[in-house]
């Protein structure tokens, strides 16, 4: 595990190659549980030719970068929040559409073949940007990916999200947002290095997916808020973690500007896992 993350990122002023030491993790949709994914169990392994080009700490330059320049951690930044800004924007207009559209929520219903074929799309596309190096770096390939990527997750998120009420959905957005903007403050400004956690989080990850399968054996509502609690402040460590991955400077492991498309997959994972999970406590809770 700890190799994986040598793989994808490097020690130091350096740069190496769904996330940093992430495993991919989901829970059975059973008793209100939601699935949690992170794309790091597919990054390639050590001397791959998909895998990142190391920093050179003397020349200070990854393929003509300098990371520590203000000016290029800014721009990188920016468009990385960009990007998530709107697939964020596209999973809360699916969301809204199909909770507040009878006619789509019984096609769907009718339809459970739709599940599978965005379940496929999702995990294909979500494999394919975190193995092929040069797919995800590539414009307009690693934009296509992305793009079928968030519109199958904002339908698998859409179903989820249609099994609620209105007003606990509503509920768990309003908590959601308020939790990923004081957690990426948080990781902006706090003085501890989050990146070295890699390690400890998927082992995490690992245990929160044998705690779902388990979780299939005892159904109840204290077993749902226990685990949905769990994958929620996982989440939470991971979206901090994610955060100064992205940030570089004077962090132990930072990822190349070059990877905008990985990094905002990453948060917007982070968040949808987060916000799945909430609502699953909000739901169980209400029950």
């Amino acid at each position: 595990m700890q190799g994986d993350q040598q793989q994808f990122f490097s020690s130091g002023t350096s740069y190496p190659q769904q996330q940093p030491g992430y495993g991919i993790g989901f829970a059975p949709q059973q008793a209100g549980m939601q699935p949690g994914f992170h794309p790091s169990a597919f990054a390639p392994s050590a001397g791959s030719p998909d895998g990142y080009s190391p920093y050179d700490a003397e020349s200070a330059t990854v393929k003509g970068f300098d990371f520590n320049d203000q000016t290029i951690r800014r721009g990188f930044i920016k468009k990385v929040y960009s990007i998530l800004t709107l697939q964020l924007s596209i999973t809360f207009v699916f969301v809204a559409f199909v909770m507040n559209h009878e006619p789509t929520q019984l096609f769907i219903r009718r339809n459970p073949s739709l599940f599978w074929i965005a379940f496929l799309v999702m995990i294909g596309t979500m494999i394919a940007i975190s193995c092929c190096g040069e797919l995800r770096r590539k414009a307009p390939a690693n934009f296509i990916f992305l793009g079928l990527f968030t519109f199958a997750e904002s339908f698998l998120v859409s179903m989820v999200a249609a099994t609620y009420k209105s007003e606990e959905v509503l509920l768990a957005f309003g908590i959601t947002a308020a939790v990923c903007l004081g957690l990426t403050l948080f990781a902006f400004q706090t003085k501890w290095d989050f990146t070295m956690m890699g390690g400890i989080l998927f082992t995490a990850v690992v245990v929160l997916f044998l705690f779902g399968l388990i979780a299939m054996f005892f159904p109840g509502k204290t077993m749902q808020i226990v685990y949905s609690s769990c994958g929620a402040l996982l989440f939470s460590f991971y979206l901090v973690y994610d955060t100064q991955i992205m940030m570089g400077g004077s962090h132990k492991f930072s990822i190349s500007p070059e990877e905008y498309v990985f990094a905002a997959l990453c948060l917007y994972l982070d968040v949808i896992n987060i916000f799945l999970h909430i609502l699953s406590i909000i739901g169980a809770s209400r029950n």
